[in-house]
């Protein structure tokens, strides 16, 4: 039996090298070369890659789309393209121009990349098992019509984003028709509109990532089977910003989070069978607002705490539970010393509900008048939902 071993060649382009052109690296490279690019800037236009190589920058040379072009485009399977910097794509709106933008393609790693000034950042389109991991992105526009997101990824199976850093763009990680996938560890922040916006994309896992002061915050839409444990949730203010949005949400698991600074920690429309557990919600100004036509959802364990209102909600319907929270606002008793109140604490208020339908009486928040309608609502419950009620409500910190 004889074994035919295939050496794969190394391709050096940069200036003193046989090669300056990365165009005319790839033209001469075959599936599974290597095109090592050198320090340097190269300005070639739209470069596109339809060869399974590992492209690697080194010392970060600098690929500069000119404001002109999509600057590199991947049609290729079993890619890598690590350490590079790429700078001042074109403006598309037809075309969605990208810093790195995947075409159909499957097994494509981009890694350690700084993409500043691009219209989209990583823009991944019909791809699969694809991963997105340790790049730094940065967009300028000021306008949320004239700016694309930062990881856009449309129609795409078991993809891994990791440990990416956002900033500045209409929306730090956008994902539609994404199945299957795994984002973590990444931070996206002071982004336009919102720093993770997803729909129709179900059983994802949403790991350990933070989402600090965009625009509107997080919004998660008509998805199910999601899961979103241990992500910060942080300094999302403004009349219609949230920590995270919830609508038409299914089946899904949001535990471990913290949810502090932001106008409402969690909007929840139309969700159905979720569990909200282990979370902190800190110094917000409403912890939770849960519609009316919200059902099914167990909220229980976890710390509600310094928010100017723990929950608000638009009706009197209340279809789901809350159990065994901390709430720093109750003011009942423990005389069995069981840690958990002996009488139930209701965490709508009077005034919250006042609010809710009549947005101007927020003038006289602290003022004394709606201390003394909050007391008592207490003693004759007339306007708040009678059966939103935590019946077990913790004396001391959930965790």
């Amino acid at each position: 039996i004889w074994h035919v071993q295939a050496h794969a060649n190394v391709f050096n382009v940069g200036k003193g090298e046989k090669i300056t052109s990365i165009k005319q690296a790839i033209s001469l490279a075959a599936a599974n070369d290597t095109i090592l690019i050198q320090s340097g800037t190269y300005k070639e236009g739209n470069i596109v890659l339809d060869k399974s190589v590992y492209l690697k920058g080194i010392n970060r040379p600098i690929l500069d789309g000119q404001k002109k072009f999509e600057i590199l485009s991947v049609k290729a399977n079993n890619v890598i393209i690590e350490g590079f910097s790429l700078v001042h794509s074109g403006i598309s709106a037809i075309d969605d121009y990208a810093g790195i933008k995947l075409y159909d393609c499957q097994n494509v790693e981009v890694r350690n990349n700084i993409l500043d000034d691009t219209y989209f950042g990583i823009y991944v389109q019909f791809g699969k098992n694809c991963k997105v991991i340790g790049n730094h992105l940065a967009a300028y526009l000021k306008e949320e019509q004239q700016s694309g997101n930062g990881i856009h990824c449309w129609k795409s199976n078991n993809i891994i984003i990791d440990g990416n850093q956002i900033t500045g763009h209409r929306d730090g990680i956008y994902l539609e028709f994404v199945t299957n996938s795994t984002i973590k560890n990444n931070i996206s922040l002071k982004n336009i509109r919102y720093g993770l916006h997803f729909m129709s994309s179900n059983a994802n896992r949403y790991l350990s990532n933070q989402f600090i002061n965009n625009g509107a915050g997080v919004a998660v839409m008509y998805s199910n089977q999601v899961q979103m444990f241990n992500n910060y949730f942080k300094e999302n203010w403004g009349d219609a910003a949230y920590g995270l949005l919830l609508k038409d949400i299914r089946d899904s698991d949001i535990k471990g989070n913290h949810f502090e600074k932001n106008t409402s920690g969690i909007y929840m429309e139309a969700v159905t069978r979720v569990n909200v557990e282990h979370n902190a919600f800190k110094n917000n100004g409403w912890a939770m607002k849960i519609q009316a036509n919200c059902m099914d959802v167990n909220v229980s364990n976890n710390n509600f705490m310094g928010n100017s209102f723990d929950v608000g909600t638009n009706g009197n319907l209340v279809l789901n539970k809350f159990n065994r929270n901390y709430w720093d606002k109750y003011e009942g008793y423990d005389i069995n010393k069981d840690r958990i109140g002996d009488i139930p604490y209701r965490p709508v208020s009077m005034y919250s509900m006042i609010v809710e339908k009549n947005p101007p009486a927020m003038m006289l928040f602290r003022s004394f008048i709606t201390a003394l309608l909050d007391k008592t609502e207490k003693l004759i419950p007339s306007i708040t939902p009678e059966n939103l009620v935590d019946n077990f409500p913790l004396m001391k910190k959930a965790f």
